[in-house]
């Protein structure tokens, strides 16, 4: 599954760069952007 962040819903909120056990995920100009180290395990999705 591919993960992809919806720009228009992120908040900024940071819950899924926290669940990320690849540490993938960081915040950037208040929004959640993912890095080439993403996994797709789906774990920050499902902390939304």
């Amino acid at each position: 599954m591919a993960v992809k962040v919806d720009k228009e819903k992120c908040t900024g909120c940071a819950a899924c760069t926290s669940a990320c056990p690849m540490d993938a995920i960081e915040i950037k100009n208040g929004k959640a952007q993912i890095s080439d180290a993403c996994a797709e395990c789906g774990v920050c999705i499902s902390q939304l």
